[in-house]
């Protein structure tokens, strides 16, 4: 058995990044533990307002929201977030999500690996 201090697992400052809209910080979780497995675990943490643009994935994506208020969208309607919820997201499926305004959000994505995220909007 493992025991974790998440608060320990460095974060990055993802603003950068062609996905992002905004500033965004992002925690690679139990990277080395889940690398065989296939999957893959990031906490991503988004400043008020801040998000990400729509995007599809090759693999289902799953968020459990943990913190904040967010939002998640596809090309038809929004939906409003809080800790708790959970979203399961089809292959294949065009979306984006992020902190409302007034709230900084973040969520655990688990996304099957390899997986190719392609940028839309």
């Amino acid at each position: 058995m493992k025991i974790y201090d998440l608060s320990k697992i460095n974060e990055k400052d993802a603003s950068t990044e062609p996905i992002f809209i905004g500033e965004v910080h992002t925690q690679a979780l139990l990277e080395e533990e889940f690398k065989s497995n296939k999957l893959q675990i990031v906490n991503v943490k988004f400043n008020k307002g801040a998000r990400n643009r729509f995007h599809t994935h090759s693999e289902k994506q799953i968020l459990f929201v943990i913190e904040g208020k967010g939002v998640i969208a596809d090309r038809q309607k929004e939906y409003s977030l809080i800790p708790g919820m959970a979203v399961v997201i089809p292959a294949g499926e065009e979306h984006w999500h992020g902190a409302v305004k007034g709230s900084n959000f973040a969520h655990l994505s688990m996304i099957g690996q390899p997986q190719v995220m392609k940028i839309t909007e």
